[in-house]
């Protein structure tokens, strides 16, 4: 008997599903199956590994290159990308837009971290903001939104947001980021202003499918702030558990209305880790803290493993 006619009998005795037989068949024939985000996500990682080539040779052959090469040539390189992306590039539209050219998202993120380098280079090296060292990060976050919307790129929109919380950071604290409260201060400053633009240009028409890169940034943000003060004594840490769980009950509830898992995956783990910590802050016991994490830890599981396939069957 062949495996083929094996796993029809397997699917008639109720032993696998159809969806099981289909995907396990697909395999024996030797179908073709596509293979889109694994490739999408080796080249990317192969641009970064060619960003990070060129900040290596950068920092390595600085002295005996000259500055003024040095920022020749990645201002060089950053205007060909940019020359690239906009011969290859369609007009610009508030809907997801495909451009010319299966090179173009990576050579226009590359394009990016080459800028990253040379601003970084030119700041490090020539000073031109003096001790104002952060209006560098503003210069960079300000063209990566530019080409993130232009282009409709959301990795570059990532890296504009990732850039806009350093010189945000840095703007808000100044030097004196080094006690737990300024820092969670910032986070929570810069989460609610991430979460309040993502809302609000959608709303307004401006590339509404960007939303999502807001939120999943927004999201983590506020809620690693917030979970950095449920420890506190006394009050303050029972705001702080009483605000992740209540970030964590948004996350949920919008996750499930709008078909979105990952924000149900954030609710329920920020939330389970913020009563984890307030439940296991007075415990001595190894033994207790292990049965509790055993335990809990399995329900968890458990529930991801539940939801995860009720969102399969609504996908």
């Amino acid at each position: 008997m062949t495996i083929l006619a094996r796993l029809e009998h397997w699917q008639r005795a109720g032993a696998i599903s159809a969806a099981q037989h289909d995907a396990i068949a697909a395999l024996v024939r030797k179908d073709r199956f596509p293979v889109f985000l694994e490739l999408n996500a080796l080249l990317y990682a192969g641009v970064l590994a060619v960003a990070g080539g060129v900040a290596w040779t950068v920092a390595m052959y600085a002295e005996r290159m000259g500055d003024a090469a040095i920022v020749a040539a990645l201002t060089c390189a950053f205007v060909a990308t940019l020359a690239y992306c906009f011969a290859h590039a369609r007009p610009y539209a508030n809907r997801p837009i495909e451009h010319e050219g299966i090179a173009f998202d990576y050579v226009l993120y590359l394009g990016c971290l080459l800028l990253a380098t040379d601003i970084g280079y030119v700041q490090s090296r020539m000073h031109p903001f003096q001790l104002q060292w952060d209006h560098s990060l503003l210069l960079a976050a300000t063209v990566f939104f530019a080409l993130a919307y232009r282009f409709d790129n959301r990795f570059v929109l990532a890296l504009a947001l990732s850039s806009l919380a350093g010189w945000f950071g840095v703007r808000l604290g100044g030097f004196s980021l080094l006690s737990a409260s300024a820092l969670r201060a910032y986070a929570l400053s810069y989460g609610a202003l991430v979460a309040g633009a993502g809302i609000g240009l959608p709303r307004a028409g401006v590339k509404p499918h960007f939303l999502e890169t807001y939120l999943h940034v927004a999201v983590n943000v506020l809620f690693l702030a917030l979970l950095s003060g449920v420890g506190e004594p006394g009050s303050p840490g029972t705001f702080y558990l009483l605000a992740v769980l209540g970030l964590s009950a948004v996350a949920i509830v919008q996750g499930v209305r709008f078909n979105r898992f990952a924000f149900v995956v954030y609710g329920v783990l920020y939330g389970y880790a913020a009563l984890s910590g307030r439940l296991l802050r007075d415990v001595r016991s190894f033994s207790a803290g292990l049965s509790y994490f055993v335990v809990s830890g399995t329900v968890v599981v458990v529930t991801l493993v539940v939801l995860a396939r009720r969102f399969g069957r609504d996908a």
